[in-house]
């Protein structure tokens, strides 16, 4: 039906700042609270940090210095600082940046004018200071609106630009930073940037050998097949290896943004890989054979690129320029004659990457009969599979909310019935696991296909042969607060890193935090996450609220159940840190050390202030000792669970 009042009034034109704010998806990707690395306030960070990477590049300032603190962002670069007459219009007026003329920012990310001020919009308070040939300018803005103006004064410190900023609490709900995720964007700056370097909360970054150095780090030296292949050229650096984990891993960059997503830089780099191969060894070998547990890293510096998002994290480029040859061409030219000198130069690297291809070759051909009967299994069974309960939106699709869906992966019917009942049908699905899942540490890929629990799984989440077509974003591992609960988490995890570490790698799964406690009184009821709030509730309510202990998911009602995985929903990211997933998986799921028994040992712990809360004095030292004979008769795999 047509609005009976349509005309003049009826339109209406936004400024800046309302349109970014309206629509911060737009401009920063999804929003979050920063349990994941792609949430926005990440991306914050990111744009005004690769302002101060852009002076580096152009030779302006060898050091950049950030802080994070709670909810409050401090960023300082020694570069040329912005021209003090420019500096609230290069932070507050779309479309003005000094990235315009081609020659001084060629091959820089942020062309649009727009990074800047969408952070000074979307923050609560943001300060911009310019020290400039010993004079310095410094405004505070909300929220985009100019708060305070100093004037032009004199100064000793050094050229360059400080930016603080904390972001808007309304827009970004109870959002905390996670250092993990910091500190791994800030690795990849040094690694793209050799010369550079960056302070972190008093730590020092820097790199000197770029992406080789990146490949060390994050693939470990104890894994890799072979030395890491270095390749550098004009506008291109490529690193590459082969481990011993399932599936392909890739670190791809453009002009120094991370492209999470890939795009057409890494699409032709996996096709040139293959190829060069091919003509090197002069057989047809099988792509999946050739690619199957690549590590590689690739950077590419592209005239006026083009994103397929504001955020910058797939390549839709096809050129490398204007006037340049195809991103294909480029990649597949340079490859080819660069990485056939190396394996003829090294045969010793040839002869390993040739074992690892034909290992692969007969993996493959190992469980080809089982994957095909566990693959037609799967197929019945998912036109009624009891165990998912799917959604409606998947991540592959081109939803708005394909970034919202989510799989819980549960224990027992029980507590999946809660979730079901009070999940979005539109983007939450939910996996019921029957008991207990195999622990998989050090089997092989067969079991994927003959566990049919771990095959209904994987067809779930559609990950069978990579992760494009992955149908949830979130995949959330939601299980009782317990031993059992914990001893099934880390059965979870360990099928994923074993198997799947690119759905880790890329942080798509996580562990969902349910309240322990509900605190209520006749007027209010506080949902606990940790002993500390409990006390903190009690303190509050005072006079004797009524408390109930949540012993398991299914004890919590769907009602209940609804604000606990909706807009408020807690999510611990699982992250790989520098531990390699090989001597992670074999401290935690291998054989019984002395090692692990010491870990054991000395993180068991009884909770006193808990048991004083609850046990009458006449009763706490009968209550001690049941459970320390309880701790005494707990298995290794219980203690590893609960210290984990």
């Amino acid at each position: 039906m047509a609005e009976p009042n349509y005309n003049e009034d009826s339109i209406r034109s936004l400024d800046w700042k309302e349109h970014i704010r309206l629509r911060p998806g737009m401009y920063i990707g999804k929003l979050g609270d920063g349990s994941a690395q792609d949430d926005g306030i990440y991306v914050l960070l990111k744009e005004i940090v690769d302002n101060s990477i852009d002076e580096f590049v152009m030779g302006a300032g060898r050091t950049i210095e950030i802080t994070v603190s709670d909810q409050k962002v401090n960023v300082r670069d020694y570069g040329r600082g912005i021209p003090l007459g420019k500096v609230i219009d290069c932070v507050s007026k779309i479309n003005t940046g000094g990235k315009y003329d081609s020659n001084a920012f060629q091959k820089s990310v942020g062309l649009n004018g727009v990074g800047t001020k969408a952070v000074n919009a979307l923050s609560n308070n943001f300060v911009v200071q310019s020290y400039r040939d010993n004079k310095t300018k410094k405004v505070e803005f909300s929220k985009g609106e100019i708060t305070l103006e100093n004037p032009v004064i004199d100064t000793t410190q050094r050229n360059g630009t400080a930016i603080t900023f904390y972001p808007d609490e309304t827009i970004f709900r109870n959002y905390h930073y996670i250092t993990d995720f910091v500190e791994s964007m800030i690795w990849n700056y040094v690694f793209l940037n050799a010369g550079l370097t960056i302070n972190f909360n008093g730590q020092k970054y820097l790199s000197e050998r770029g992406l080789y150095d990146l490949l060390h780090k994050h693939a470990g030296a104890e894994t890799i097949r072979y030395p890491i292949i270095h390749l550098k050229g004009n506008d291109i650096e490529v690193a590459m290896t082969h481990g011993q984990q399932y599936g392909e891993d890739y670190h791809s960059f453009v002009n120094g943004q991370h492209t999470t997503q890939g795009g057409t830089h890494q699409a032709a780099f996996r096709e040139a890989v293959v190829k060069t191969v091919r003509e090197f060894y002069k057989k047809e070998y099988d792509a999946a054979d050739i690619r199957a547990s690549i590590i590689a890293a690739i950077s590419i510096r592209v005239q006026e690129p083009v994103f397929e998002s504001q955020t910058k994290t797939k390549l839709g480029s096809q050129n490398m320029g204007p006037d340049g040859p195809s991103v294909r061409t480029f990649i597949n030219d340079f490859v080819k004659k660069e990485l056939d000198d190396y394996l003829h130069k090294h045969t010793d690297v040839a002869d390993a990457l040739l074992k690892r291809i034909l290992q692969s070759e007969r993996e493959r051909k190992d469980i080809a009969g089982i994957k095909k009967l566990a693959n037609d299994r799967a197929k019945k069974a998912s036109l009624h599979n009891k165990k998912l309960r799917d959604c409606k939106v998947h991540f592959n699709s081109t939803h708005e909310k394909r970034y919202e869906t989510t799989l819980f992966i549960t224990e027992g019917d029980s507590a999946s019935g809660s979730i079901t009942k009070s999940r979005d049908v539109d983007c939450q699905a939910v996996f019921s696991l029957k008991g207990k899942p195999l622990n998989c540490y050090e089997l092989t890929k067969k079991v994927v296909y003959e566990n049919e629990e771990f095959n209904l799984l994987q067809h779930a989440l559609n990950i069978e042969d990579g992760l494009d077509g992955l149908h949830y974003n979130n995949i959330v591992i939601a299980t009782d607060a317990d031993v059992d609960g914990m001893h099934i988490r880390l059965l979870m995890m360990t099928f994923f890193l074993q198997f799947f570490p690119d759905l880790v790698r890329s942080g798509h799964v996580y562990i969902l935090q349910t309240p322990l406690f509900r605190v209520r009184n006749k007027k209010e009821t506080i949902y606990c996450y940790s002993d500390d709030e409990r006390k903190a509730a009690i303190t509050k309510l005072g006079n004797k609220p009524e408390i109930t202990r949540f012993k398991g998911l299914g004890e919590i009602s769907p009602d209940e159940f609804g604000l606990f995985i909706g807009k408020d929903i807690r999510l611990d990211p699982v992250i790989l840190k520098d531990q390699t997933i090989k001597s992670l998986l074999e401290y935690y799921m291998g054989k019984n050390t002395p090692d692990r028994q010491r870990h054991i040992i000395k993180n068991l712990r009884i909770e006193k202030d808990t048991l004083e809360d609850i046990v009458a004095p006449a009763d706490r030292s009968k209550a001690a000792a049941a459970l320390k004979q309880e701790a005494d008769e707990r298995t290794d795999e219980e203690m590893i669970a609960e210290s984990a």
